[in-house]
């Protein structure tokens, strides 16, 4: 009997996912991220489709700033904008209400300006605890980032990223004068 109740306990232990894991190969190093399905599935979903298409090769981090955020996968390292798939729906409350907030090391989908709902290919590290970009109510105004992951392993590599310099290019701020790139984004197995 007490053998049978031990199997029956440790069967969730035994069935449960191991969350999905992506390895950045940058000009400055590697990092891995581990992805919340649990907490943003459709977001994970987007962000991996995008991993698997090679997208983020050739990718740079086109916003750091030192002391919020280090931004990339939208532009090559010429500044081009990259193409990307239709928009994926901000899963900001729900990850929020299982615990993902914004906190040094977590990965969440970056949003063009003034619209909550436009988020494709383009994803930030948080470099610090960042609580103003929480989910905070369903409104334009408030309705705060997608926190999908963390860093694993590597901070030390996005903690370089952060400490480039940086300045203005083809009309964009905070861009790193030497560009950081994404030589490679793998799903690990």
């Amino acid at each position: 009997m007490r053998i049978l109740l031990a199997l029956f306990l440790a069967l969730p232990l035994l069935s449960a996912t191991p969350r999905p894991r992506v390895l950045f190969t940058t000009s400055l190093g590697s990092f891995t991220v581990e992805l919340a399905p649990d907490a943003a599935p459709k977001t994970v979903e987007n962000f991996l489709g995008y991993v698997r298409s090679g997208h983020y090769k050739g990718t740079v981090f086109h916003r750091v700033i030192k002391d919020f955020m280090v931004q990339g996968g939208g532009f090559t390292e010429d500044l081009a904008r990259k193409d990307t798939r239709s928009a994926v729906d901000n899963e900001a409350d729900q990850a929020k209400a299982k615990g993902w907030t914004h906190k040094r090391g977590t990965l969440a989908m970056a949003l063009p300006q003034n619209n909550p709902f436009g988020a494709t290919a383009q994803f930030f590290i948080n470099v610090k605890d960042n609580p103003s970009l929480d989910f905070k109510a369903k409104t334009m105004k408030d309705y705060g980032y997608c926190v999908f992951g963390k860093v694993v392993a590597g901070m030390d590599t996005v903690d370089k990223i952060r400490s480039v310099k940086t300045g203005l290019q083809k009309g964009m701020k905070d861009v790193p004068v030497k560009p950081v790139v994404i030589t490679e984004a793998k799903e690990l197995k």
